[in-house]
Parts: C-alpha cells; structure tokens; sequence
C-alpha cells in the first residue's frame, strides 16, 4: 500500500468531513447490525474476526454465548472491506490496507480516497493525487471513505446499540414507531 504522509492543508481533502460525527467509542453492535450496517454476511463477518482480519474493538467473544461488539470505526472497515473484496483486491492487499487504516485517526479517515488498480491500494488525500494516479494509468477504482462514513453513519443511526457492560443504547434518532420495530427486527 502507498502510504504518503497526510496533508495539512484542508483546501486539498476530497469533500468537506466538518458535518461527520463519529459515535462515541465505548458503543458496540452485535453482530447482525454490524453485518447489516457492512452488507456483509454473518459468515463473513465470523470468518475475519476469527482470522484477525477485522475484530471487533468494543468487545470480543470470550467463550460459547458472548457476543462481540463491533465499534463504529470498526463497522466503517468491515465495509471497506467488503467494497475491497467485491473489486477483486487479493487478501494480503486487503490486510496491509486494513492495517494502514488502523494508523489513521478519525479526521484522516474522512478526507482519505483508496485507489486501486486491483493489485494495489493507493491512498489520495487530494483531487490532484487522484488525477496523477489516474493519468499514470493505475487508477481503477477509489472509495472515498467519507462517503462510506456517512453511509454507516446513516445505517447505524436508527439501529441500537449496547455498552461493554451490557447496558442496552437506543439511538436518540430513533423516534417513530416504525423506524423501532425495523431496529427490533435487525437486532434479531
């Protein structure tokens, strides 16, 4: 993976990351939002926490019945991955990129772009690394990470959520009936 070292000047990031609120850090998902929020299977989910690829930050599994919790970030990573995988990027790819993304802080997240090419992933911090990539011909595909932010920002925001004790969270955005149900529904 490409890794250049990020710019200061905010005028160069790909969109405007000011309206993008991480939720806190000591919220976790169950598995079956996790998988809903990633559009990914449970299977898959089950197989990279059990092969490290993705694990879960909030809480893991420690033993037959407990269940992991998947942190926001974390969530944000399964669907890059599975952005990555659908693409055809080979696994070792997708673990240096995954490893890659662990070193970056929220704010980096938000105004990064991965480039492809399908062998190798390329982060773009501007319009012009961008344009230089794509001119060079390695450019193929790119997932802004700030865009997925917000999807799993959308996704989880009527979806509850549970603190490492057990204490069960209800997302203050979740206020119809409807949109209840549909949150009891996924939780299963």
């Amino acid at each position: 993976m490409n890794v250049d070292q990020p710019t200061v000047d905010p005028q160069g990031s790909l969109f405007d990351d000011a309206d993008l609120r991480p939720l806190p850090q000591d919220i976790g998902y169950r598995g079956p939002i996790a998988c809903a929020a990633a559009g990914i299977t449970y299977r898959q989910l089950d197989y990279w926490a059990r092969t490290e690829l993705v694990v879960p930050t909030v809480r893991g599994a420690h033993g037959s019945g407990t269940q992991r919790l998947y942190s926001f970030r974390d969530i944000l990573v399964l669907r890059i991955v599975k952005r990555l995988i659908d693409t055809g990027v080979s696994l070792p790819n997708i673990r240096a990129a995954v490893d890659h993304l662990a070193l970056r802080s929220s704010e980096d997240l938000a105004r990064m772009t991965l480039m492809s090419d399908g062998a190798t992933i390329y982060e773009c911090r501007s319009a012009d690394e961008v344009v230089d990539l794509v001119r060079g011909g390695q450019g193929v595909f790119g997932i802004a990470v700030g865009s997925v932010w917000r999807e799993v920002e959308g996704t989880l925001a009527t979806l509850p959520g549970e603190r490492p004790d057990g204490e069960s969270v209800t997302p203050s955005d979740a206020q119809d009936e409807l949109a209840a149900r549909r949150a009891r529904r996924v939780a299963g």
